[in-house]
C-alpha cells in the first residue's frame, strides 16, 4: 500500500492556525485519504487533524525585547518541532507566517532533511521594513506562497521562486452569518448599536493594547449606557481577555464560538480593532472601524527607524490613504480612540463613506479572486510534482 502524502504544517499564531486549517482542507479535497497532516498549530488546525506537540500560545511574541527572554523557550519549541519531523518524515513542510519561529524551524529542518522541500506561506513584509529578509528567506526555503500581489519582485530578485496565492482573509465567507442570532445572544434589540472590540491575538497585544481599548470603552459607555460591547476573542488569548474583562464595571460579551463571531461581524455598528488580519476581515463584513496599536517603547523606537510605510493597516496601504483612522503608540489612548469611535456611532453617513472606501481598497487587494487556500494547495502539489519529475 502506498504511503499517503505526509504534509507538515507549522503555525505559531492564531492567524497562521487559520491559514494552516484552510490549506489542510484544500489539500484533503484534492487528495482525500491520500494525505495526512503533522505539525504545529492551534485549535483550527487540530480540527483538521494536525495534533500539535505543544500549545502555540507561548510562541505569540511581540517585539524585540519580549523575544530576548523568550529565546530559550523558542529554541525548545524549535527542537520539538524538528523532532516531530524526524519521527514523521514528511514529504513537504509548509512554514506559515511567524517570521522568527518559522525561520529557525526552516534551519532545523534543513539540517535534519537536506532534501525536504520547504515552503514558506506568507513572506515577511520586506516592502515595509527590513528588505534584507528577502535574501535571508531565499537562502532558507525553496518556495514562497505570497498573499500580496506586490511581494514577488522583492523575493524573486533574490532567487526565491514565489507564487501569489491571494490573501485568505479576503476569502472569509460571511454569507451564513446571522446578525439576529448575535443580537438574541447578547440581548440587543434591533437598531441598538453594537461596538466590536478586538484587542489582538497575542498575549503582548492584550497587555499593551487592551488597556487603551478599555479606557475608550469606559468613555463611550459613560455617554452611551445602551451601547452593547462584544469582544470576539482569539483562542490564543481568550482566557486572558475574559479574565481582564470580568473586572469591567459594565457588561462586555466575550465570544469564542466561531459562528457567533461571524454573526458579530455582520451585526456590528462600528469596531475598535488592533491592527492585524482582523481589520481585513472586518472590512469584508462591511464594518467601519478605528484601528489602534501599541508596542513596547524600545521596540517601537527601533521599528520606527526602519518601517517605511505611513500606514499599518493593509487596506490603508492598498488605498494609500487613512481609510480607517490609525492611532499608533502614544496616539493610542482611550480619549482619542473613544472620540473616533463616537464620531462614527453618531454619523451614519460617515460610516457609509468609510465602508465604501474600505470596499474599494479591498478590490485593490484582490477581493473576489480565486480561493487562496485552493491556490496554495495547487502550488504545493505542483512543486512536489516538479520535484518528483526532476528526481526521476
Amino acid at each position: 500500500m502506498t504511503r499517503p502524502l505526509t504534509v507538515m504544517l507549522v503555525a505559531a499564531e492564531a492567524s497562521g492556525d487559520s491559514l494552516g486549517a484552510g490549506l489542510a482542507r484544500a489539500l484533503r479535497s484534492r487528495l482525500g485519504g491520500n494525505v495526512r497532516f503533522v505539525g504545529v498549530g492551534g485549535s483550527r488546525m487540530a480540527a483538521e487533524g494536525v495534533q500539535s506537540p505543544f500549545d502555540i500560545a507561548d510562541l505569540s511574541i511581540l517585539g524585540i525585547f519580549e523575544a530576548i527572554p523568550a529565546y530559550p523557550r523558542i529554541r525548545r519549541r524549535v527542537a520539538e518541532t524538528a523532532a516531530l519531523a524526524v519521527r514523521e518524515t514528511p514529504d513537504v513542510a509548509v512554514l506559515i507566517d511567524s517570521w522568527g519561529f518559522t525561520l529557525r524551524v526552516a534551519h532545523a529542518l534543513r539540517k535534519a532533511f537536506p532534501n525536504l522541500p520547504l515552503v514558506k506561506y506568507v513572506g515577511p513584509q520586506v516592502w515595509a521594513t527590513r528588505p534584507g529578509r528577502a535574501r535571508t528567506l531565499a537562502a532558507s526555503v525553496d518556495h514562497l506562497l505570497s498573499i500580496h500581489s506586490f511581494d514577488a519582485p522583492w523575493f524573486e530578485a533574490e532567487g526565491l521562486a514565489t507564487t501569489f496565492v491571494g490573501n485568505p482573509a479576503l476569502a472569509r465567507d460571511f454569507s451564513k452569518a446571522d446578525p439576529a442570532r448575535l443580537r438574541a445572544a447578547i440581548g440587543a434589540a434591533e437598531g441598538e448599536d453594537i461596538l466590536l472590540v478586538l484587542p489582538g491575538s497575542r498575549p503582548a497585544e492584550i497587555r499593551l493594547v487592551l488597556p487603551a481599548f478599555e479606557e475608550a470603552v469606559k468613555r463611550l459607555k459613560d455617554q452611551r449606557p445602551g451601547l452593547h460591547i462584544v469582544i470576539p476573542a482569539a483562542t490564543t488569548v481568550a482566557e486572558a481577555v475574559a479574565a481582564q474583562v470580568a473586572g469591567w464595571p459594565y457588561r462586555a460579551h466575550v465570544i469564542t464560538d466561531e459562528q457567533l463571531k461571524d454573526d458579530a461581524f455582520v451585526a456590528a455598528t462600528v469596531a475598535l480593532a488592533c491592527s492585524g488580519t482582523v481589520t481585513t476581515e472586518l472590512a469584508l463584513a462591511g464594518v467601519p472601524m478605528v484601528v489602534g496599536y501599541r508596542l513596547g517603547g524600545m521596540t517601537y523606537a527601533i521599528l520606527k527607524l526602519v518601517f517605511k510605510s505611513p500606514w499599518i493597516t493593509l487596506f490603508n496601504i492598498a488605498a494609500k490613504a487613512f481609510v480607517a483612522p490609525e492611532f499608533v503608540q502614544d496616539q493610542c489612548t482611550g480619549e482619542r480612540l473613544a472620540a473616533a469611535v463616537a464620531e462614527r456611532l453618531d454619523d451614519p453617513a460617515l460610516r457609509a463613506r468609510q465602508t465604501q472606501a474600505q470596499n474599494e481598497a479591498l478590490a485593490k487587494m484582490g477581493r473576489g479572486g480565486p480561493d487562496p487556500s485552493e491556490a496554495a494547495a495547487e502550488a504545493i502539489l505542483k512543486l512536489l510534482a516538479e520535484r518528483s519529475a526532476t528526481e526521476s
